[in-house]
């Protein structure tokens, strides 16, 4: 039991003091690999992303120009062409141009809207990233609690030896041999529902890694302890500068603030020139003209002006939302970044205070039972409180883990498996 405890301490020591960025092995970074590559919402968003790209080009090219093609006969008996000076066959050419600046800040929106495509892409790979980390914490965090029952047991019946050695003496009762083995097969309930968890875990994992949910994964290694070395305010500036969802919110200011401008543009008419030929034959001259059609905005005051505003209202929003996004991660950083430290904390206090003291009540406890003195219902109740705080050592150890990989994924900064920074 002595060297069970030495190792589990040397383990924390080397957990608390290590320092790589990211908490992770070979096996995670598989996994992040094949989740940015095979999950299908980050591929229908590169899809939408890719279909945006074409945008710009369609709105900024002119309207398809109109052809069209006649013929005016007089009279109602015979084809008089070449012998009814009104006879003719007709033919024109017309082409729509938009007045002047329309096309170039259509294709300014499009780029812009985009661009936020683009940024919110970015976020969903940063989020899945994220969340398989969550997912195979959660799963090492189940075959971890596996271990720990495995070692309750062998204490357990340590205990339940101790109870069988008294009862059979007749120093005991039969009640502490009782106690210590429903315990201990309380242990085994328990062990089932941290397998039925590895399974919940193991399909949750296969579904955003983009693969079957029956998929095997290989049990995860025991997680390096990640390093925090940001103040909380430096962490909510980088989030502030760097996060993709205020790159979304500005590139929507940026393509709303042009949508006005494109409003008030609609005050301007649009052309329509038009070139006309008529084929009349015989001694008649063919004739040709050339016209231009231009629309009158004569209602304005309910439809331009209403577009204007309409757009005003809209850049109003996207503004507001955009400080809306920033208080909310402003918010998520701190409810995150208070999480890895209090759980720091406590981690600190499970190794140096509460499982060392408590494991010292414990076996005092146990070495007075074995020798006759006292009941069980005490040592059980330590060596609950010792398994206890071990579990929550670990549990908070994961938790911390899951509230950095969240940190990291706000500022955008653990994106490696595509290369994004």
């Amino acid at each position: 039991m002595k060297a069970r405890l030495y190792i589990f301490f040397l383990v924390a020591f080397c957990l608390l003091h290590s320092s790589p960025a990211i908490a992770g092995d070979a096996a995670l970074e598989g996994l992040i690999e094949s989740a940015l590559k095979n999950n299908p919402g980050i591929l229908a968003s590169e899809a939408r992303v890719a279909a945006s790209g074409f945008r710009p080009s369609q709105v900024m090219t002119l309207p398809d120009p109109m052809f069209m093609i006649g013929y005016q006969n007089e009279g109602f008996s015979r084809y008089t062409l070449g012998e009814e000076q009104g006879a003719q066959w007709m033919f024109s050419v017309s082409q729509m141009l938009p007045y002047p600046g329309k096309l170039p800040l259509k294709g300014e929106m499009a780029e812009r809207d985009s661009a936020a495509l683009a940024a919110s892409h970015r976020m969903l790979k940063l989020k899945t990233e994220a969340r398989v980390r969550e997912l195979y914490l959660d799963l090492f965090m189940a075959y971890k609690d596996i271990d720990l029952i495995k070692e309750r047991a062998a204490l357990f019946e340590k205990i339940e030896d101790a109870a069988l050695a008294r009862y059979s003496s007749g120093a005991g009762m039969q009640q502490d041999v009782l106690m210590a083995q429903t315990e201990k097969y309380m242990l085994l309930e328990k062990e089932e529902m941290f397998r039925q968890k590895i399974g919940t875990a193991e399909a949750m994992l296969n579904a955003v890694v983009g693969r079957s949910v029956d998929s095997s994964i290989a049990r995860p290694q025991e997680p390096v302890k990640s390093n925090l070395d940001m103040e909380m305010k430096s962490m909510i500036d980088m989030v502030a500068a760097n996060s993709p969802d205020t790159a979304v919110m500005q590139n929507m200011i940026k393509a709303a603030e042009l949508r006005v401008r494109m409003a008030e543009k609609e005050f301007y008419p649009d052309f329509t020139v038009t070139a006309n030929y008529a084929k009349r034959g015989g001694p008649f001259l063919d004739m040709w003209s050339m016209t231009t059609a231009v629309n009158v905005p004569i209602y304005y005051k309910t439809k331009q002006r209403q577009a204007v505003r309409e757009a005003e209202a809209s850049l109003l929003e996207a503004r507001e939302r955009l400080s809306e996004t920033r208080l909310m991660l402003a918010s998520s950083v701190r409810d995150n970044y208070t999480m890895a430290m209090t759980a720091e904390r406590l981690m600190e206090l499970y190794v140096n205070g509460l499982i060392p003291k408590t494991y010292q009540d414990f076996e005092s406890a146990v070495a007075g039972y074995s020798a006759g003195r006292g009941e069980a219902l005490p040592v059980i109740s330590k060596l609950k409180a010792v398994i206890d705080y071990e579990t929550n050592y670990w549990t908070q150890f994961v938790e911390r883990e899951k509230a950095i990989a969240r940190l990291h994924a706000l500022a955008g900064r653990n994106a490696a498996a595509t290369g994004e920074k």
